[in-house]
């Protein structure tokens, strides 16, 4: 037999979530080797964001089977107030098994999706949501420029030829150091990315005073929750990868993929690195001769062996 009244049926009113919930996916599986600075990483990231994104908003957390040091510290997070939901998965879900979940039951009207490696600037989700408020039909805005590939954004150049208020300018509008810089971030040599920046082009769009960059990245988004849940669920069946998925359904569905035109987002990448000032350091040294160790390695049928041995290694980890 009940022993009184539940106390909750007396209250009258209940917090109303943040129009916008940052959505942060987070996979940490232990603290050496290639994740051994990543903690450090997650924690940059969240305090960047926070530090003044320009917007009020609501923080989910996804964790995606972390160790225990990293589920307790965002445990700790959440009971101190900066994250309003954390999910725990038990096993990594992958990042689709993970979208599936985040991306249909975010409370805010708005989601902006990242990586838990993702460096902010001020302003970063105010200028993101004026672009998704400014221009129709868009899909998502990556709050950065930087080069996607063509084939995803057919849809968003041809809106903007045919539109009348709409202005589309073809050209170099990326500067080189912006451009470098996040390239560098992924592991490429300036030497390498020299010949891309200048076999390619950026599109500006200017719309109803607005300006943005075609383009956009699964890596860090803004976008309406309802447009997202058209694309729900992914069917991934590997724990990376396949994040392409989102940028072509969008496209596909004549949907517009945008950035913001300056920086205000950076890819961290496993280490800290980019705020020690060592980016770009491997590239400089590439200018002077380097080591005979360093050029075996990077000869195409050695550089292929050891790229099959390291993914027999990450597939054995995840059987």
């Amino acid at each position: 037999m009940r022993k009184g009244q539940n106390p909750a049926k007396f209250v009258k009113d209940v917090p109303r979530p943040e129009r916008i919930t940052v959505a942060l996916l987070n996979y940490i599986p232990f603290l050496s080797g290639f994740y051994a600075e990543t903690l450090d990483v997650l924690k940059v990231s969240l305090e960047s964001m926070r530090k003044d994104a320009g917007l009020p908003f609501d923080l989910m957390v996804f964790d995606n089977g972390s160790c225990a040091e990293v589920r307790d510290f965002l445990v700790k997070e959440k009971e101190e107030g900066r994250i309003q939901y954390l999910i725990l998965a038990e096993k990594n879900m992958g990042k689709g098994g993970a979208w599936n979940v985040m991306l249909a039951g975010a409370p805010g009207e708005i989601i902006s999706y990242t990586d838990s490696d993702v460096l902010f600037s001020p302003n970063w989700l105010k200028r993101s949501v004026e672009i998704l408020e400014t221009f129709p039909k868009v899909g998502m805005v990556t709050a950065r420029p930087f080069r996607t590939p063509p084939e995803f954004i057919e849809a968003t150049l041809k809106w903007a030829k045919d539109a009348e208020r709409a202005t589309l300018e073809e050209g170099q509008f990326i500067p080189w150091e912006t451009f470098l810089e996040f390239n560098l971030s992924l592991g490429q040599t300036e030497e390498e990315n020299k010949k891309v920046y200048a076999e390619t082009k950026d599109w500006k769009i200017d719309y109803k005073g607005v300006t943005a960059m075609a383009g956009a990245s699964h890596w860090q988004f803004t976008a309406y929750k309802s447009t997202l849940q058209q694309f729900l669920p992914f069917d991934m069946d590997k724990p990376m990868g396949q994040v392409r998925q989102l940028d072509k359904r969008m496209n596909d569905a004549g949907l517009l993929r945008l950035m913001v035109s300056d920086p205000l987002a950076m890819n961290l990448s496993n280490t800290l690195g980019y705020l020690r000032g060592e980016l770009g350091k491997e590239s400089q040294r590439g200018k002077r001769k380097e080591g005979l160790a360093r050029r075996v390695l990077e000869l195409g049928p050695i550089k292929k062996m050891m790229l099959a041995v390291y993914n027999k290694i990450f597939s054995w980890y995840y059987s």
